[in-house]
This record gives C-alpha cells, sequence and structure tokens, in this order.
C-alpha cells in the first residue's frame, strides 16, 4: 500500500465516508463506520481516447483541474481536461443518503475539432492480507469484489464494454483489458465501459455506483435486489436530495451570524464555518456517538500511531463544539453511550477506542481522558439545562472521580487512615500496592510522569462533579438520605483534593527564577498545553502575575513569524518547526478569555487563511506555504475553530 497522508476532500453519507485527493483520486472508503473498515488500497480511473494508451484521470501531465464543493454540501465536483485531445471531464462524487452507496457521475465533453473514441477504465484493488482475502467475480455486469466479511459492488446501468480479474497491472497501461475469467483470486481488478464516439461539442455521461455491504447482515437475495433498485434510480434526482439535505444541515445548524462576503477573507471564514459543520457528522459513529480524530492518514504507521479513532479526551473538545452547532443529540449519544460502554470496571478511560466503543491499540494511559469526561458531561448540562442527562450519568462520573481519587493519592502519597477495615487488610495481605498506577502521559502521548495539564483536568472534574451535584442535591433532600449523605462525604473529599492539587502545584510546578508555570515536574519547557490550567480549566486566573508571565514567554519561544504557534520548544514531532492548528486557537480562547478581541481575532485569521482550498483545517501548518501540512480535516481543530469564534 502506498503512502496516503494527505485527504485533501471529504464525503459521506448514510454509512459512508470517503477521501480525495487535489486532482480527484479516490484515496479511502470507510464503511460502516468513519473509522472502520478502509477498503481501498487503490481506486484508479483513466480513459483510453481513440488509439492512445490509458490517460489517468488524476495523475497525466496533460491534464489541467478544478476542484471544488457544490455550495454548502458533502458533493464534490473535480473538473479534468485533457489539453492534449481537448476532452473535458466532470466527475461529480456524493454518497447516499438513504443507501451505502457512493456514486461518481462523468460528464464527458468534447471540446475538440474531430471525434474522439472514449472508453472509460476502472483499476480498483482492495485491502487483502491472510485474515481479509478478496476474491473477485464478474456477474450480472457488477464487479463484486469480496471478502469474508464485505463485498463492494461496482456496476453501472451501462454493460461492462470488458474486464481483467488477474494480472491487470501487465496490461492496464495499454488501455485494453481482457480476461476469459469470470472469478479470480486478485485483490485488484479492472473494468472497461464504453462510453462511445463524442463529436465536436457533443457531452455524454457515465455513472458508477459503488455498493458497499456486510455479509453477515444483507443475503445475496438482498443484494441482487438493492442492485437492481440502485441501478432504477434517477441519478441526477438523487443528486438533488443530497444536495437539499446537506444545505438544510448547515442551515439548521449554523449558529452564528456569519459574515458579509464583501472580503476574501470573510468568504473564507465562512467556508472554513459552514466545512466544520459539514465535516462534523462525516466523523461521528451514528450509533454510540463516538468521534473519530480524522479520516486516516497513515495505516502503516510510518509517520505516527495513526489517527481514525476516538480518544475521550479529544471528543469531549469536539462535542462542546456540537452543542454550539445544536448538535446536542449527538454530544448526548457520545455520554450516554460510547463513553458509558468504554469506561473501564474502576472508572478510568483508556487512551483511544474505535468508535463503535471497542478499545483500539493503545500504549499506555492519560488521566486527563478520565477527567476531561466528567468535565465535559457538565459542559453538556451548561449548554442543554437537561437535569435528566445528569441523572443518566451521575454514577458514570462519581466512577470516574473515584479513580481520579485513587490517582491523586498516588500522585499526593496519601493513605487513607480514616477506612481502619481497609488499612487492616492491607496491612495483612501486603494489598497496598494493588491501587499504584503507571505513570501518566500528557496530552501529546510523549512524556509520562505529572503533567500541569492533567492536574487541571482533575481539578476541573472536581469542579464539575461538584456542580453537578450542586445541580441535583435538592432531588434526594427528601427522597433519598442515604444517596445525600454520600454526596456530602464525596464532596468533602473532592474539596480536600482541590486545595492539595494547588499546593501541589505551587510546590512543584512553579519555575521560580522566571516566575512561570512548569508544564509538569521534570522540566521548565514551554508548552501550549499551560494554558489548559486557565482555559478550559480555570484552575489559574488568567489575571495572575505568573500566568501572564507564561503567556508572555510562550509568546517569546513559541509564536512563529507567521502568526502560528508551536506545540512546545524542541517539539521533533515531523520536524517540530510547523504551527500547530490547536496551539494557535488555544492562544485565541485565551485572548478571547481575557478580553483581547483583537489578539484572539488575529489567531483565528491564521487559521483561517491557513485552511485548505475547501475549508479543511490541518492539524499543521506549513511556514512557507501557509497551507496544512498534516492530517486535513482534524476534528479537534474545527471543534476548537467553532469554540474560538462562538
Amino acid at each position: 500500500m502506498k503512502n496516503k497522508y494527505y485527504n485533501d476532500a471529504i464525503i459521506g453519507g448514510k454509512d459512508i465516508t470517503a477521501s480525495y485527493t487535489k486532482t480527484g483520486e479516490l484515496l479511502r472508503l470507510m464503511y460502516n463506520t468513519p473509522d472502520f473498515r478502509q477498503f481501498l488500497d487503490f481506486y484508479h480511473t483513466g480513459v483510453k481516447i481513440n488509439d492512445s494508451c490509458i490517460i489517468y484521470l488524476h495523475q497525466d501531465q496533460n491534464n489541467r483541474y478544478n476542484q471544488y464543493y457544490t455550495e454548502d454540501t458533502n458533493i464534490l465536483n473535480t473538473e479534468i481536461e485533457n489539453t492534449y485531445f481537448n476532452l473535458q471531464i466532470k466527475q461529480i462524487d456524493f454518497v447516499s443518503m438513504k443507501n451505502s452507496v457512493l456514486i461518481k457521475r462523468y460528464i464527458f465533453k468534447n471540446n475538440n475539432i474531430i471525434d474522439l473514441n472514449v472508453n472509460f477504465l476502472v483499476h480498483s484493488k482492495l485491502l487483502s492480507n491472510f485474515n481479509n482475502m478478496v476474491g473477485s467475480k464478474i456477474e450480472n455486469d457488477v464487479l463484486l469484489q469480496y471478502s469474508h466479511n464485505n463485498t463492494l459492488c461496482m456496476f453501472s446501468k451501462k454493460n461492462i464494454n470488458a474486464h481483467q480479474l488477474n494480472d491487470v497491472d501487465n496490461n492496464i497501461g495499454s488501455g485494453v483489458i481482457s480476461d476469459k475469467d469470470y472469478i479470480g483470486m486478485s485483490a485488484d481488478s479492472s473494468i472497461n465501459y464504453e462510453v462511445g464516439i463524442l463529436k465536436p461539442g457533443e457531452t455524454k455521461e457515465l455513472d458508477i455506483y459503488m455498493y458497499l455491504l456486510d455479509n453477515g447482515q444483507v443475503t445475496k437475495e438482498e443484494m441482487w435486489k438493492n442492485i437492481e433498485n440502485i441501478r432504477k434510480q434517477d441519478v441526477a434526482g438523487e443528486q438533488i436530495s443530497v444536495q437539499k439535505y446537506w444545505k438544510k444541515y448547515v442551515k439548521d445548524h449554523t449558529n452564528i451570524e456569519l459574515k458579509e462576503e464583501n472580503s476574501e477573507y470573510n468568504q473564507k471564514f465562512n467556508q472554513v464555518y459552514k466545512r466544520s459543520i459539514l465535516l462534523f457528522p462525516l466523523l461521528t459513529n451514528k450509533t454510540t456517538g463516538g468521534v473519530a480524530a480524522a479520516v486516516e492518514v497513515d495505516e502503516d504507521r510510518t509517520q505516527c500511531g495513526r489517527y481514525g479513532y476516538c480518544w475521550p479526551r479529544d471528543a469531549v473538545f469536539i462535542t462542546r463544539a456540537f452543542d454550539k452547532v445544536k448538535m446536542q443529540k449527538e454530544t448526548d449519544k457520545f455520554y450516554k453511550i460510547f463513553c458509558k460502554n468504554t469506561q473501564s470496571k474502576n472508572g478510568m478511560w483508556e487512551q483511544r477506542f474505535y468508535t463503535d466503543g471497542r478499545l483500539a491499540p493503545c500504549w499506555g494511559y492519560q488521566i486527563d481522558e478520565t477527567a476531561g469526561v466528567v468535565y465535559g458531561i457538565n459542559e453538556h448540562y451548561k449548554a442543554t439545562g437537561d437535569k435528566k442527562f445528569l441523572k443518566e450519568t451521575l454514577k458514570m462520573s462519581e466512577n470516574a472521580v473515584k479513580f481520579l481519587f485513587v490517582y491523586m493519592d498516588n500522585i499526593l502519597g496519601i493513605k487513607d487512615e480514616s477506612d481502619v477495615v481497609k488499612n487492616e487488610i492491607e496491612k495483612t495481605y501486603h494489598t497496598e500496592d494493588r491501587n499504584k498506577l503507571p505513570v501518566s502521559y500528557d496530552l501529546w502521548e510523549m512524556h509520562e510522569g505529572v503533567h500541569l495539564y492533567s492536574l487541571a483536568s482533575i481539578y476541573a472534574a472536581f469542579n464539575s462533579l461538584l456542580e453537578i451535584y450542586d445541580t441535583l442535591k435538592s432531588e434526594y433532600e427528601e427522597k433519598n438520605r442515604l444517596k445525600l449523605e454520600s454526596i456530602n462525604k464525596m464532596a468533602k473529599r473532592m474539596e480536600f483534593y482541590k486545595k492539595e492539587i494547588i499546593k501541589y502545584v505551587k510546590a512543584n510546578m512553579y519555575n521560580e527564577q522566571t516566575n512561570t508555570l512548569k508544564r509538569n515536574t521534570k522540566d521548565n519547557i514551554v508548552d501550549i498545553s499551560l494554558l489548559g490550567a486557565v482555559v478550559p480549566f480555570e484552575m489559574c486566573n488568567a489575571k495572575e502575575k505568573i500566568v501572564q508571565n507564561t503567556v508572555e514567554r510562550i509568546n517569546m519561544t513559541l509564536r512563529t513569524y507567521t502568526g502560528g504557534y508551536l506545540r512546545f520548544e524542541g517539539d521533533h514531532y515531523r520536524g517540530g518547526n510547523s504551527p500547530w492548528s490547536i496551539s494557535t486557537l488555544w492562544m485565541a480562547l485565551y485572548y478571547k478569555k481575557i478580553g483581547e478581541k483583537e489578539k484572539a481575532e488575529q489567531c483565528i485569521e491564521f487559521i483561517i487563511n491557513s485552511a485548505n482550498e475547501h475549508g479543511f483545517i490541518g492539524e499543521q501548518i506549513d511556514n512557507n506555504t501557509l497551507e496544512p501540512n498534516w492530517v486535513i480535516g482534524l476534528a479537534w481543530a474545527h471543534a476548537m475553530l467553532i469554540l474560538a469564534i462562538d
């Protein structure tokens, strides 16, 4: 599998998410969740014109490209002009809202003065391994690429003109394919459609359907019935239906007054804001509410540990943005389904999960994943005023806080002397090490230890549950005295730990020489996450001198000449020299909090101006080109933007 690091455009619908290059090449096809499973090794399309060899639509020296979305939709248009033959091709990609189908429409126009005989070729290879062997079959003018669990059905209303199921690489370059076999063991196969002769100025169309199904859920009879129904549908009508759906979606979820589009910046601002709204549902599991950090960029882990998973911590920020754009139902699902299903028995959350709630590959644990969920629950309540939601998630929050107690006991070296029975058992059976926890990673998942950001998140979790108790306390005063007693006991303990956290921070995370905050107990490296103690977690007052000094030092060391901000000094991830969108938007949130609107706006402008041509924000920005240079369409970054401009 070749490296496919940049998803320049993303579309999706019912239960499919797909990504594309700037030239319209289909890179990834996810079904039936936005993070699992990814089907394509590659999907190449091309045309044979008259006596030419294959001319690849997405990579040819004679092609010119123009790509754009139909306004306020997830319908992607790629215009391809082959300047040698003067053939213009418009490719339109969209996903049905009612079927598991990606529809690819091609409109061919002959701008030449001679006739052009056009044949269209598809060369599709599915990901295959020992436990997921892919085979192929031609039946009823459908290319079936199938494994044990799933099938990709590729077809058109037109008949397949030719096919090749084996050894396609040997002759696909000629533009002529041929095969006697109707079934084969190859993971890559090719089909050909005859578009026909186009007279000068003439236009013809070809529609290709990519229908995905779960073999365990859909019988063969149902599959063929579905294919027949899909073939019968009016494609233009379906495109209009999808267009109307997304336009309404944007309108229903726009929660700010958009800018008057009297400048290039205002146009870009509106574009990025609306693209954020259109991106969120493409990354969200519709059943569980789990949210993928991004469409995957590195399946082979050549540059990173992968991004196509749900981190509870990231999702807390993302769902806060959901609440701002009227996606409260999705936030509800995240906490009531995803978080409940993924919480460990001891109350913690692991590092990351698949969006369906299954545990994903991890390399440690981060205490802020657990603390963040409790904080996020209270933030969601503030956005909705739904007391029922608080009641339904109360036990989950309490279990999480009890885990945080154990964590703090480890950090502070505290032993609960009041529990005589527990202490006697530990003394007799030497079980005191059972509550010893491994050291937590920081939020960047690079350094183990005790971190200011982590402690601030715990402080906020305690504050959040205390506020939740204040909201619900009256419910138990008359009806459940035992619960009230338990609440009072928990509240007293949280107040104790809040004070201890402040003491610990003052003793261990103050740089006395510079009068600034330290990111951990081990070094004095300046880190943008120091801002977490102020925003969002409000453990420190933004007007404190030590906070002001810290921000001044951040500006001296992390701000680049372009106006963006690095993560931390000495960052080596992918070179470490690129500003991060999250860092820059964190500064915007800080400036907004202290009333420095002009400085906040400068940070926001940097992000808007550095989004790609479709309005997607990258995780990092190239200082030279001011374009995304890693993980395009990062959900956390889009969420931070929504929070910053709200």
